[in-house]
């Protein structure tokens, strides 16, 4: 079941760097001017790259019944 929760370091390498190019894009615009709807994904990727917990990821597992 731990399985479940716990995001390879590939995935985690993954979610880093979508998340980055998000804030990054964001940083561009403008914290000012970006929607606010901007800040969810990345601040979900962000976590899930630094935690290893990816809900997504828990459902899709579950889903399709991976190991």
């Amino acid at each position: 079941m731990k399985s479940y929760f716990q995001s390879s370091p590939a995935a985690r390498l993954f979610f880093l760097i979508v998340s980055l190019n998000i804030w990054l894009g964001i940083w561009l615009t403008g914290f000012g001017v970006a929607h606010w709807w901007l800040y969810i994904p990345a601040g979900f990727l962000l976590f899930a790259a630094v935690s290893g917990f990816c809900p997504g990821m828990v459902m899709t597992r579950w889903l399709f019944k991976e190991k």
